[in-house]
């Protein structure tokens, strides 16, 4: 039996879930990586199950994995990307707000996901064209929704656009306290939490193309109806890069305004616009990348 890329992302996530729930609260080795960075044997070995759930079922596409990096060719059009445990620095303090998440790429174009949180039980995914979560073997389509008001913001290092926004700013901003609550989860889960109607809306910094910390997320979103760019307002992975995912355009609006508060006028960007220009232009590319129309974006 063949088993399709949607159910095979499903599968290696719930893997490597299965081994971040199996070792939560042992005593776990660290391998440091980096300052202030390392991995836990948990993240070492959810990998390993997520790895051969995998290269079982596809012995010929490339991988890039958090721990292991990469294999297979360089320029393979369908490759994996694997984040085996997002939220080390929780898991190793025996906080559970961690996740597992597993894309392909196909092409330039992420085409299935998914994010397991291994102690919920849950797994959100997506087929490219919609977004669900998955609870005891059954699928509900997500339905994003700004309500609860709650925006993550990530505070982890690096940030390449430091000098014109900085996400601790965002959050001592008064008009940003006085329509949203704040949240740091430290953990992409918030990312699918957004496409669940869970969260309102998150924001990040730094530079995310082919980040295996976002890419699982980002396509969940995307299918579920979000509004996805960068910080400032661009197409995602254009510009200053980082990433603004909210569940409704009055929200995505806001956030918008609040980030581009923080930049002084002779630093913007010429290309910033508004953000009505810039709805129309992601509704522009919606349209075309889904062969809904012909019209042309705007002119970068």
């Amino acid at each position: 039996m063949v088993i399709t890329d949607e159910e095979l992302a499903l599968t290696a996530a719930q893997a490597g879930a299965a081994v971040v729930q199996a070792m939560y609260g042992a005593s776990l080795t660290r391998l440091e990586k980096s300052a202030g960075d390392f991995a836990t044997a948990a993240d070492i070995e959810a990998e390993k199950a997520t790895l051969d759930v995998i290269r079982t079922a596809r012995p010929d596409d490339a991988v890039t994995a958090e721990e292991s990096g990469s294999t297979g060719p360089d320029g393979a059009e369908r490759r994996w990307l694997i984040d085996p445990l997002c939220g080390t620095l929780n898991y190793a303090a025996r906080s559970m707000l961690v996740a597992v998440n597993v894309a392909l790429r196909v092409g330039s174009d992420t085409t299935v996901a998914a994010c397991a949180d291994p102690f919920a039980g849950e797994v959100f995914w997506t087929d490219g064209t919609h977004a669900y979560v998955r609870r005891s073997g059954v699928d509900e389509r997500l339905a994003p929704s700004s309500g609860s008001r709650l925006v993550d913001v990530n505070l982890d290092p690096p940030f390449p656009n430091g000098p014109v926004f900085q996400a601790a700013r965002l959050l001592a901003d008064p008009g940003f306290a006085g329509r949203f609550h704040p949240r740091v989860v430290s953990t992409t889960l918030a990312v699918a939490w957004v496409a669940a109607g869970r969260r309102a809306a998150y924001v990040t910094d730094g530079h995310l193309r082919d980040s295996v910390h976002f890419a699982a997320g980002i396509a969940l979103c995307r299918a579920a109806g979000c509004v996805v760019t960068g910080i400032d307002g661009q197409p995602l992975h254009t510009g200053k890069g980082g990433l603004v995912v909210a569940a409704d355009r009055e929200t995505h609006t806001a956030l918008l305004e609040l980030i581009r508060d923080q930049s002084p006028p002779g630093n913007r960007l010429p290309h910033d616009r508004s953000p009505e220009d810039i709805h129309r232009l992601l509704a522009a590319i919606d349209r075309l990348e889904h062969g809904g129309g012909t019209e042309k974006p705007l002119a970068e």
